[in-house]
């Protein structure tokens, strides 16, 4: 009996959902990780090649780059399976595609000497379909002109770094497969606010507000989210949610990433040291390369991974830290927030670390110098909070990261029988 009202209950929410009011404006800025990168990046609604308003922070006309290191997540990606049912039928090509080939397009204009013909270009990603899938893209994105050693660049399966969190047993004990990790995301499920927004949806839609929960109702916020991520419309779900309940179940996805991927506990970001250390092997041997005079090996290294990949290495270097933790307790207080992380790791998120050579300069350590771009906008060292370092204040900065973030050690599962509160 119950599974033959199902069809007709769910029947009955989308009648509910179709006569509803237009959805409140604003919405697409609370999506969290599900957002679109035009949100990060609005010019590009209107020219999705553009390279946007021209930033502080430039080099020298002596200054040359050597070497471009991007560790992309992958673009817009297709609901789960239940979502779909939902939504019904998708835009024939997917948006996804289309975020990393117009990304490839303005990485190479803007280093354009980079992506010259004849250029070595290296391309790794997860194992996932979609991450591999988003490599391709990108290297289409460049076109036939640009001769990288054939139009098929091979995609290198690399989990070991793209996907470090699933090698890390410590991790996967103490915070993905415990539960009592997450106890801050569950005590806010049941808190005021969201109770405040499952009363509000439960009238919208003339249900007992027993028969809903956060988690059904963050679907719903969701599939929202994925009809404009893909198919830029509004969905029918999204007159459900005011601009308040938007912030309210951003903050839902930000306490979730935060205590997951970000500052919640030490081994979320420690996990992504082999990462970290090597994007640095990598810059290493740039340097080293031109101070002989040699051509640079690997001037183009293009990494496609997940938010889980970004986030923890982002957290590893200190960015977007706030001065009291995420708590269930302290929506109201964290309004302002810094960790946002649709604003971090949208889709197609990308961190980009340039090494430039400079010549004619006063002193040695300033012959090599780096820029981060996180989105394609430059990002300010956490060292001097400015947007150009020398590489030799960078490493300093971060020695303690490159010299003892050991991996293995770091991973490894305390032999103690210790509660995972105490061990993290």
């Amino acid at each position: 009996a119950v599974a033959a009202m199902a069809p007709r209950r769910e029947a009955g929410l989308l009648l509910l959902l179709l006569v509803l009011p237009p959805a409140s404006a604003g919405l697409s800025s609370y999506f969290g990780t599900k957002s679109r990168y035009e949100e990060v990046n609005p010019h590009l609604v209107s020219d999705p090649l553009s390279l946007g308003p021209e930033a502080g922070g430039s080099l020298p006309a002596s200054c040359t780059p050597l070497q471009l290191r991007v560790v992309l997540r992958h673009g817009t990606r297709y609901p789960t399976a239940g979502q779909i049912r939902r939504l019904g039928e998708l835009h024939a090509r997917p948006q996804g595609r289309r975020d990393m080939e117009q990304l490839a397009r303005r990485m190479a204009a803007r280093f354009p000497a980079l992506f010259a013909a004849r250029r070595r270009l290296a391309l790794a990603s997860s194992s996932k379909h979609r991450c591999l899938q988003s490599g391709a893209a990108f290297r289409r994105g460049l076109g036939p002109t640009l001769d990288f050693g054939g139009d098929e660049v091979e995609v290198e399966v690399n989990d070991s770094l793209m996907r470090f969190f699933d090698h890390c047993a410590k991790f996967v004990a103490l915070v993905e497969e415990n539960d009592t990790a997450m106890c801050q995301v569950n005590a806010f499920k049941e808190g005021p606010e969201m109770k405040k927004v499952l009363e509000k949806v439960a009238s919208a839609l003339c249900l007992p507000v027993e028969e809903l929960n956060a988690d059904l109702v963050q679907v719903a916020f969701l599939t929202c989210s994925y009809e404009l991520a893909i198919k830029n419309v509004t969905s029918p779900w999204c007159s459900l949610f005011s601009e308040e309940d938007a912030k309210v179940l951003e903050y839902l996805n930000d306490l979730k990433q935060y205590w997951k991927r970000g500052y919640g506990y030490d081994i979320n970001s420690r996990s992504s040291c082999i990462l970290f250390q090597d994007i640095f092997q990598h810059l290493d041997k740039a340097v080293e390369e031109s101070k002989s005079s040699k051509p640079i090996s690997s001037p183009l290294i293009v990494q496609v991974g997940h938010a889980e990949t970004l986030q923890p290495l982002l957290a590893l270097m200190g960015y977007f830290k706030d001065h009291e933790p995420l708590l269930a307790s302290n929506y109201a207080r964290q309004a302002q927030r810094k960790f946002r992380s649709g604003r971090i790791v949208p889709y197609a998120a990308n961190l980009a670390f340039v090494l430039y050579h400079c010549e004619h300069v006063n002193a040695s350590q300033e012959e090599y110098r780096v820029q981060l771009l996180l989105n394609e906008k430059l990002l300010s060292f956490q060292h001097s909070n400015e947007t150009t370092s020398t590489y030799t204040d960078l490493k300093d900065y971060y020695r303690d990261l490159l010299e003892n973030c050991h991996f293995k050690e770091e991973c490894e599962l305390p032999q103690l029988n210790v509660t995972a509160v105490d061990e993290l």
